[in-house]
């Protein structure tokens, strides 16, 4: 995309008036807020992975205003999936970290969190995740508009733009909406087919590589909408850990421990295949990679940062806030400037965050670098794939060793880490959904103002309710176990356990690091392709796929330039509407699973089908889907779209 942003009109111009941030919009995305938290945080612990809550939120919304209360405001629409959308972000951050301090509780290291422990670390790390983005918005929204694809802020537009206009564009999306919720019922619901396809996970002929895909249409989409070179980046990061350094450990090491593993590599390999090997050590690698990465990309933005400051700073200066135009309106860097200093000097002295001066200045400097990074990052590859576990891990290790440096060790270390790692992990899950949220609003024509304040809204919501959810949760299955087997929150247990003993795998991070680096002097972007070294190779290839698909498009020969917009774009429509059915049904899933319905619906155990069984079934679904993505991205040749 090479669009011009100084001449970009939004969908609501800055001069038109329309409700937007009404009682019924805050009230409905506070709700919506709780229960994607509540959700998420199921998922999260689950599979370790959560789903995106702004485009469910934006259909659910679009469906109660437009057809139960027959009102017609995209604004208003637009605040409910900011203030909605907060709480799985906010969820996903929380479930990453805070489950270690429940897990050394179970194991007598200290007691469990408070209630109000919970919540006033989650809305620290909220705020400070919307306030740090907030000078960060002209730099990456306005002035990268074009450049940075936002996918799920972007589909969240047109889904928004699709249920405004109806039409032919409408029923895209909503065809992507029906049939990818078909999809995601059939696999994750009633588990009719697996949702991967891999090679033997034992290797093949002694090689101890694994390469598959996952079939959900919405990774896929992302894919769709990001496109085949960002895709490629992220595949080719998985292909080397999958089937280049996961190789080498088992052949090289075979005889080794090392922590966390407590029997030799070749051990774990035959207990628990390639997937062993990738969480316990690739991981590492992939977090070195991240964090080398976050590094760079800090580096590369320092000018665009400064100049972004200086600019908020002169307008300040100025007093613009009264004649600027209603599109441009951001929160005031006075008021962004004294709550964070009053975020910090709390985050200091409360006894619930035990971190003291000094973790107060980590937060502060990891805080609004990861911050940064993370509004980069989602704007590359979107907010579901958005690594937050990564910069987690990069910030545990920094603050672990400062912490045992300065002598806080033992349970008191332990727990100020994983505060400081909580709160990090809550701002960069929050900065990065607050960017997805703004572009949203850049592209329908929001004042960014008061999605801010609908963000602020969502993360104290949000933070009220997560500390219950955790309790809830932990009561019914406990953390660590084959139901919520919490992967990340016990990663960072062991990396802090690990730091605190002196285990830690330093070689595997380093290499990580090594990574990174020889990759960006190589030209390659660095951040998409250590984020492929950090995530399952089956998530990667997925997104792959997605791309090809979309590079299909782009290459194919159309009758003029107007032509391969509208039918690229029809692509993207649907894609948008398939993000959106996967995130209602997997959120309604999470539900039924909290509720014991999920094992009633699951047919799996009745079909017991074969490995082939499964495979070819599975090939099917995926096969399937890809068709209906090219045939309703083709659209109908008698019927061309009509230029508005």
């Amino acid at each position: 995309m090479n669009e011009n942003n100084s001449g970009f009109k939004p969908y609501i111009p800055a001069e038109k008036i329309v409700p937007e941030m009404t009682v019924f919009s805050v009230v409905m995305g506070a709700v919506l807020a709780v229960v994607f938290g509540a959700a998420n945080a199921y998922l999260g612990l689950r599979v370790g992975m959560t789903v995106s809550a702004s485009i469910p939120a934006a259909v659910i919304s679009m469906g109660i205003i437009r057809m139960v209360l027959h009102r017609d405001s995209i604004l208003e629409n637009n605040i409910v999936q900011t203030v909605g959308s907060a709480g799985e972000s906010l969820a996903a951050g929380a479930i990453f970290t805070l489950p270690a301090m429940f897990l050394w509780a179970k194991e007598g290291v200290m007691g469990k969190p408070g209630l109000i422990e919970i919540m006033i670390i989650c809305m620290i790390g909220g705020l400070l995740g919307v306030f740090f983005m907030v000078p960060l918005r002209n730099a990456l929204i306005v002035k990268e508009h074009g450049v940075l694809p936002y996918p799920e802020g972007t589909a969240c537009a047109e889904v928004l733009l699709a249920g405004e206009k109806g039409g032919s564009a409408a029923s895209t999306v909503f065809a992507g909406l029906g049939i990818a919720s078909g999809f995601k019922f059939l696999i994750d619901g009633l588990k009719l087919v697996p949702s991967e396809m891999n090679t033997p996970s034992k290797g093949i002929g002694g090689y101890a590589g694994q390469i598959g895909t996952q079939i959900y249409p919405a990774v896929f989409s992302v894919g769709y909408i990001c496109g085949p070179k960002i895709s490629s980046y992220m595949f080719c990061g998985g292909v080397i850990s999958w089937l280049f350094i996961i190789p080498l450990i088992v052949l090289f090491g075979g005889k080794t421990v090392m922590y966390p593993g407590t029997t030799t590599i070749a051990k774990m390999f035959a207990a628990g295949g390639v997937s062993q090997i990738w969480s316990s050590y690739v991981r590492y690698i992939g977090a070195g990679a991240l964090a080398a990465g976050g590094v760079i990309s800090l580096i590369k933005a320092l000018p665009m940062i400064v100049t972004t400051f200086r600019d908020s700073m002169k307008d300040l200066a100025q007093g613009q806030g009264s004649s600027m135009l209603r599109t441009n309106q951001n929160l005031s860097m006075k008021t962004v400037i004294t709550w964070i200093i009053i975020l910090i000097v709390l985050t200091a002295v409360l006894p619930q965050i035990p971190v003291g001066i000094g973790g107060a200045v980590l937060i502060v400097v990891f805080g609004f670098f990861f911050a940064a990074v993370s509004s980069r990052m989602v704007g590359i590859v979107g907010s579901s794939n958005n690594p937050v576990s990564g910069m987690a891990i990069a910030t545990l290790l920094f603050s672990t060793i400062i912490l045992k440096a300065t002598g806080t060790t033992g349970a008191a270390g332990m727990k100020a880490a994983i505060a400081i790692g909580t709160v990090i992990c809550v701002i960069a899950a929050i900065a990065g959904d607050t960017s997805q949220d703004l572009k949203t609003g850049y592209l329908v024509g929001a004042t960014p103002k008061k999605q801010q304040i609908g963000e602020i809204i969502g993360v104290i919501v949000s933070a009220i309710a997560i500390g219950g959810v955790l309790y809830l949760l932990n009561a019914a299955w406990g953390f660590g176990t084959k139901e919520l087997a919490a992967p990340q929150a016990v990663l960072m247990k062991m990396i802090i356990e690990g730091v605190m003993g002196g285990q830690l795998p330093w070689g595997l991070v380093i290499s990580g690091a090594a990574f990174a680096v020889v990759v960006e002097i190589l030209g390659i972007p660095v951040l998409p392709f250590a984020i492929g070294m950090y995530l399952p190779v089956q998530l990667n290839a997925c997104i792959m796929v997605g791309g090809l698909v979309r590079l299909f498009f782009d290459r194919r020969k159309y009758k003029d330039e107007a032509d391969k917009k509208t039918t690229v774009n029809r692509g993207i429509l649907y894609c948008s509407g398939m993000i959106a059915g996967e995130g209602i049904v997997g959120i309604l899933l999470a539900v039924f699973a909290v509720l014991g319905v999920a094992d009633k619906i699951d047919l799996s155990g009745v079909l017991n089908l074969s490995p082939a069984a499964g495979f070819a079934g599975s090939l099917i679904f995926f096969a399937v889907m890809i068709a209906l993505t090219v045939m309703f991205t083709k659209g109908k040749k008698e019927a061309p779209e009509k230029a508005e």
